[in-house]
C-alpha cells in the first residue's frame, strides 16, 4: 500500500522539486549577473554542459529508435536552437539582470497562454466561442497579461517580511529613481521576449516531433546546436577575452547548475511526467517556481518586495489556473471521443491484441473490423 501512494505521488514530487531547482537557478544566475559575469557567456557554457549531459544517455537509449535527419528536420533543430538556447535564454538572462528571480518566476507563468496564442495563430489550437472551456482559455489569457502589465506598471509599498530588515529608507535621489523604473522597463521588455521565443520554441518542438519522435536525442541537438550559435554571437558581441574566464567560483557553480539542473534533469523529469500524466499537469507546476523564488530572493538577496508583483503573481495564477482549467476539459474531451472510437467487446479486444503482436498498428486493427463487421440492416 505504501509503494503503491509513493508511486502515485512520484510526479507530483518530481515536478516540485524540479521548480526548487529552478527557483535556485534563477538566485545563482542573479548573483553571478550581479558579479558582472556576461549572460551570453552563461548562455553558451551552460548548453555546452547540457549537451555534454545528455549526450551519452541519448545516444544508449535511443541509438535503435532514432529517425534520420532530413534537411527540413535540421533547419527546424536550428530553428529551436535559436528560439531556445540563444534568443529565449539571452533575453530572460538580461531581463533578469535589470529585475529580479521573483519577477523573472511571474513571467514564465506567461508560457502557457502565450504558447495558447501561437498555436491558435498557426491552426494548431480551436476555438469555439460558445463553449465553456474556449472561453475559460480565452480569459485565462486575457487576466494573466494583464497581471504581468500589472505588476510592470505598479510596484506599490514594500511588503516586510520577518527575515529581512523593516528600515527601507526611501532615496531622495530622483536620478535614481529614474534609473530603477528604466531598469525595470528594459526587464520586462526582455522577459517578453524571452517568453514569446520560449512559447515559440514548444509550438515548433510539438511539430518536429511528430517526424522526429527520439525526444532525448532532439533535446540534445537543440542543445548542441543552442551552444553553437551562442558561441558565434559571443565573439561577435563580446569582445573582452576575459569573459570566457572562469574558475572554481560562483560562475562555474551557475554555468554547472544551470545546464546540469536546468537543462539535463528538466527535460528528463518534464517528458517523463507529460508521458504518465500529461503537458496540462507539468504546467500547472509553474507558478511554483515564483513563490519559492520569492521566498528565496526576498532571504539570499534580501530583495524587496512589493505589493505591485504581490497582487500581479496572483493574478496571473488565477488567470493561469483558468487558462489551464479550459485545457484540462479539451484533454478530457479528446480522451473521450479517442475512446468511443475504440473496440469494447471481449472478443474485438482480443483480436486487437493479436494483431499488435504482427507489428499492425491498432488503427489498422479498427479499419479492418469496421469492414468485416456483418451488416446488421
Amino acid at each position: 500500500m505504501g509503494m503503491e501512494m509513493f508511486e502515485k505521488a512520484r510526479p507530483y514530487i518530481a515536478m516540485t522539486s524540479l521548480q526548487f531547482g529552478y527557483a535556485g537557478m534563477a538566485i545563482l544566475t542573479k548573483i553571478s549577473l550581479n558579479n558582472g559575469m556576461s549572460h551570453y557567456v552563461l548562455v553558451v557554457y551552460r548548453h555546452i554542459v547540457a549537451t555534454l549531459v545528455l549526450a551519452p544517455f541519448a545516444f544508449f537509449i535511443e541509438r535503435k529508435i532514432r529517425p534520420k535527419i532530413t534537411f527540413q528536420i535540421f533547419c527546424q533543430i536550428f530553428a529551436l536552437g535559436l528560439l531556445g538556447p540563444v534568443l529565449d535564454q539571452n533575453f530572460y538572462y538580461l531581463g533578469l539582470k535589470f529585475t529580479s528571480p521573483t519577477f523573472g518566476g511571474a513571467m514564465n507563468n506567461l508560457v502557457p497562454a502565450t504558447t495558447f496564442v501561437i498555436a491558435l495563430i498557426f491552426r494548431m489550437e480551436r476555438v469555439k466561442i460558445r463553449e465553456i472551456r474556449s472561453q475559460a482559455k480565452i480569459v485565462g489569457t486575457l487576466v494573466c497579461v494583464s497581471g504581468a502589465m500589472l505588476m510592470t506598471l505598479y510596484r506599490g509599498a514594500i511588503l516586510p517580511m520577518p527575515w529581512s530588515s523593516h528600515d527601507h529608507p526611501h532615496s531622495s535621489n530622483a536620478a535614481t529613481s529614474h534609473d530603477s523604473n528604466s531598469d525595470m522597463i528594459k526587464g520586462c521588455i526582455c522577459l517578453i521576449i524571452a517568453t514569446l521565443a520560449w512559447a515559440a520554441l514548444f509550438v515548433l518542438q510539438a511539430s518536429v516531433l511528430k517526424k522526429y519522435s527520439a525526444q532525448l536525442s532532439l533535446a540534445t541537438l537543440i542543445c548542441l546546436m543552442g551552444s553553437l550559435q551562442s558561441i558565434a554571437i559571443t565573439l561577435a558581441v563580446e569582445r573582452r577575452p576575459s569573459a570566457w574566464v572562469i574558475g572554481f567560483d560562483m560562475n562555474l557553480l551557475t554555468a554547472v547548475y544551470s545546464g546540469v539542473v536546468g537543462s539535463g534533469i528538466a527535460y528528463y523529469v518534464q517528458g517523463l511526467c507529460m508521458r504518465i500524466k500529461g503537458p496540462v499537469f507539468a504546467t500547472a507546476f509553474v507558478p511554483l517556481t515564483m513563490i519559492i523564488s520569492a521566498i528565496m530572493d526576498s532571504i539570499i538577496l534580501h530583495q524587496n518586495i512589493y505589493l505591485g508583483s504581490v497582487i500581479g503573481g496572483v493574478v496571473i495564477v488565477i488567470g493561469l489556473y483558468g487558462f489551464l482549467w479550459g485545457k484540462a476539459k479539451d484533454t478530457k474531451l479528446t480522451t473521450f471521443t479517442s475512446s468511443e472510437m475504440l473496440p469494447t467487446s471481449h472478443h474485438e479486444k482480443n483480436t486487437m491484441e493479436s494483431i499488435e503482436t504482427l507489428g499492425v498498428p491498432v488503427e489498422s486493427n479498427i479499419t479492418f473490423n469496421m469492414k468485416t463487421q456483418p451488416s446488421t440492416v
